[in-house]
């Protein structure tokens, strides 16, 4: 089957980024800043929009272009449709359907990529992706978001480490060190399974293994390779590295409770995370992933540190606020998050615009893949 053009692809695409903005206003009005009302509805969706309708829908969409096949665009249509459902206030059990099936498509998918090439990454991108589904099949049978959170950020966390183990090949890498790598997804994988009988202890080792996954990213990752070098490796290099100190941070609280539904440091390890860590894998590799699907290329510019900084910043005084119960300030912190990410947006669509202007339109699949194996 032929793959989608790039120009079908674009709806897709928006449907991810309706999920994103969406997303963001629940964020905000759980920080009491006014929004219009249809996020304020959907405030208590705020996890479903952000990772299973947004990210799900972009890292799916990615996944299906990698493979070339129209039916594995079925996810990300059906996860970017999922945030719509939540907007338009259908019955929840909808969006969760929509959101099991997008998750089922790429696991499919991803079984797909395995079945091409078997390889340790492809192995853990796999196990990502079913995280996804398990996170899904919890949050209908519970009815209830809290449970399937732990599922759905190993969705992301196990993703982007299956990607960063794939370039940790180009590094005389230890074998123990690979093993280690093993045990500590699987820690991950454990933990969350027991959290579904005791949320506690389930908890704890879900955070441990994520720290432990950030202490061998920071020894392990070409991130540290190519923080010498210049230009857009560099930026996706230190985009990498403070985004594992977010992970660390995200696991040592985790360990002190800080998941655990109603805790006092809950937002602060969520969003460490989820802000910290995965966004700003965003951002470095925004640059490339969107030229991969839209083919329009963004020349790299050092004014993307600008929203780096300010996203780390933007968190800082968020979760400091919060650790000093601080509210004004945690919202304070979380309107800097949102504005942000559009700031970010903004820049690259600018950068897109001025791509096209210098007539670097189109972007081949060979510079994609070159611009992703350097970084």
């Amino acid at each position: 089957m032929k793959d989608l053009p790039p120009l079908a692809r674009a709806p897709i695409l928006i449907l991810g980024m309706l999920s994103l903005l969406s997303g963001v206003m629940t964020g905000l009005a759980r920080l009491a800043w006014e929004v219009p009302n249809v996020a304020m509805d959907a405030t208590g969706m705020h996890g479903a929009l952000m990772i299973t309708a947004f990210f799900g829908t972009v890292i799916s969409l990615e996944r299906a272009v990698a493979i070339g096949q129209r039916w594995a665009y079925l996810a990300p249509a059906a996860a970017g449709t999922s945030g719509i459902v939540i907007l338009a206030c259908w019955p929840p059990v909808v969006a969760m359907a929509l959101a099991i099936f997008a998750a089922a498509i790429m696991l499919v998918a991803s079984i797909q990529v395995l079945r091409r090439l078997t390889a340790p990454f492809t192995v853990v991108l796999a196990i990502g992706s079913g995280c996804w589904l398990i996170g899904s099949l919890v949050w209908l049978a519970a009815d209830w978001i809290a449970p399937a959170v732990p599922w759905w950020l190993s969705f992301l966390v196990i993703t982007i480490a299956g990607e960063r183990l794939e370039l940790s090949r180009f590094l005389p890498t230890p074998p123990l060190a690979r093993q280690v790598f093993y045990a500590i997804v699987s820690s991950i994988l454990f933990g969350n399974l027991l959290s579904l009988w005791q949320p506690g202890s389930g908890l704890v080792i879900f955070s441990a293994g994520l720290l432990a996954l950030a202490l061998w990213l920071l020894r392990f990752d070409i991130a540290w390779r190519n923080a010498r070098l210049s230009g857009l490796p560099q930026f996706v290099a230190i985009c990498l590295l403070s985004g594992y100190f977010w992970l660390a941070f995200a696991g040592l609280l985790g360990m002190g409770g800080g998941f655990e539904p109603g805790h006092e440091w809950r937002d602060s390890s969520l969003h460490a995370v989820g802000l910290g860590f995965v966004f700003a894998m965003v951002f470095g590799h925004a640059p490339i992933i969107f030229p991969a699907i839209t083919r329009l290329k963004i020349p790299f510019h050092p004014v993307l540190y600008v929203p780096l900084l300010l996203l780390h910043g933007s968190l800082l005084t968020r979760v400091g606020a919060n650790l000093l119960d601080d509210f004004a300030g945690r919202r304070l912190g979380g309107m800097a998050n949102a504005l942000t990410l559009a700031l970010f947006i903004a820049i690259l669509l600018a950068r897109m615009f001025k791509g096209r202007n210098a007539g670097g339109r189109k972007t081949s699949k060979r510079k994609e893949v070159d611009d992703g194996l350097r970084c």
